[in-house]
């Protein structure tokens, strides 16, 4: 059986970091979950967005780039090392933009979907999210991502409304989420592809 863990970015998956990004640019896919590391596309040095990467997750450092608070993450399948997917948790994020934000961002590599690794993905997040205490949390995608809100869905996830999101003017699907309950709820199914 696949087992699957969250890792934090680093110098030593440089390289698979960057295959990782690229193979969404050959499959011209839209790139989730990546935090600041999908900048590397835009001619950013790997070790300049690491260190943002990983320093999001400080309030000080995220208020100074007028950016939330945030912590990346990289989807590892153990049985061969491979990155499968990211994973990007956001927190303290102000009421008035909260369901247009969400507070995970997931991808998974185009040649690895459709196994349902993202459901593993997003219920890592979850058990993430709960590290911070956050007990309701939101979620959104593009209307027409039926991937990614079935996803969710599949994760109990409550649909609230769907409306268009200011930012981009895309019509957006806006869920919420117990996080203790739909842990809980989902532990029997997901822990065993779990490390």
């Amino acid at each position: 059986m696949e087992k699957f863990y969250l890792e934090i970015p680093s110098l030593k998956r440089k390289e698979e970091i960057i295959a990782y990004l690229n193979e969404f640019v050959l499959y011209n896919s839209d790139i989730n979950g990546s935090g600041f590391l999908d900048k590397i596309l835009e001619g950013y040095s790997f070790e300049e967005c690491l260190d943002k990467c990983l320093n999001m997750q400080y309030q000080e450092y995220a208020k100074k780039l007028n950016r939330l608070q945030s912590k990346t993450f990289l989807l590892i399948r153990k049985n061969d090392n491979k990155l499968i997917g990211m994973l990007n948790i956001r927190w303290n994020i102000p009421p008035n933009i909260q369901e247009f934000v969400g507070n995970i961002g997931y991808g998974i590599r185009p040649t690895e979907r459709k196994k349902g690794y993202n459901k593993i993905n997003l219920y890592l997040g979850l058990i993430e999210i709960q590290k911070l205490g956050l007990k309701k949390i939101y979620l959104d995608c593009e209307d027409n991502n039926i991937a990614s809100y079935k996803t969710m869905e599949a994760l109990n996830a409550k649909l609230l409304s769907t409306k268009i999101d200011p930012y981009d003017n895309l019509l957006t699907r806006i869920y919420s989420i117990d996080v203790n309950k739909t842990i809980n709820k989902y532990r029997s199914t997901y822990q065993k592809y779990i490390l």
